[in-house]
């Protein structure tokens, strides 16, 4: 009876109380970390709004940072407990090295979003074109571009495919040049035909003031004379601007009686 009650205290003591302070421990540093890891994402999370990033990447990068604090809580309540965290910090890693590697390029994907939505080479609503496509941006996440283009049709980019590439955003800037070309026969009057395009231009209000309109001879081409016509507008205007001045040219030429040559095939018969 001694030995029994002897050896339950030894076990009591050697086992029970060390292991129900550890467990105590453990617990007081997973609930305490816990919360820990929960105010410092919080504060994480305040910071990054008030640098005005964008809330997709703030929630993202707040997950992760409190992912992998509460990881780190787990392993230290794990030790606390007398488990080899070794192996599991190893086995961790190695897990994440795998799934990074079987990702990448979606991993690829994560960073261009983060570049863009950090350096905002565009934003929602600009007209850009990247990757081939162009279109008015609609939506940009983490992994992917949302835009709609001119015949509304919706298209998914890969960001890793935009920021990889060259970005043309038409929205940027609130003027644009508009660079277009007519050509008129070697016969007819150029100061007259210079004149008239000039006339349509200083009458349409769409057209800015500063910088001045250009209307020059650019070329002495095989079968005309080219003009280079370069008027500034507001972005907004810029192709109903195209299309009128186009149109408008065409008549006021027309009524003037100035020709457009247009490429001709003559063809020679011989008669046998």
């Amino acid at each position: 009876m001694e030995f029994s009650l002897e050896t339950s205290q030894n076990i009591l003591d050697s086992y029970i109380i060390p292991y129900g302070i550890n467990l105590v421990f453990a617990l007081l540093i997973f609930f305490i970390g816990k919360w820990i890891a929960k105010l410092l994402t919080r504060v994480t999370s305040k910071l990054l709004k008030k640098a005005k990033l964008d809330d997709i990447l703030v929630d993202f990068v707040s997950g992760i940072i409190q992912s992998l604090l509460t990881l780190f809580v787990i392993i230290a309540a794990l030790g606390q407990l007398g488990v080899d965290t070794t192996s599991l910090v190893a086995l961790v890693g190695a897990a994440g090295l795998a799934i990074g590697l079987s990702l990448q390029s979606s991993l690829q994907n994560f960073a261009s979003g983060v570049m863009l939505i950090v350096f905002r080479p565009f934003t929602a609503g600009d007209f850009v074109e990247v990757a081939g496509i162009a279109g008015v941006v609609e939506k940009i996440t983490i992994f992917t571009t949302q835009l709609r283009t001119g015949d509304n049709k919706q298209v998914i980019v890969p960001n890793g495919k935009i920021y990889g590439d060259v970005i043309t955003n038409y929205s940027a800037k609130n003027t644009r040049r508009i660079d277009m070309v007519f050509g008129i026969g070697y016969d007819d009057d150029i100061k007259k035909a210079k004149q008239i395009m000039q006339k349509l231009l200083e009458s349409d209000e769409r057209i800015l003031k500063d910088p001045e309109p250009l209307v020059a001879v650019s070329e002495l081409a095989d079968s005309s004379v080219n003009f280079v016509v370069r008027p500034w507008v507001n972005s907004s205007d810029y192709w109903s601007v195209y299309f009128d001045t186009h149109e408008n040219i065409k008549l006021a030429f027309d009524e003037a009686g100035i020709s457009i040559p247009y490429p001709q095939m003559d063809v020679h018969l011989d008669k046998q």
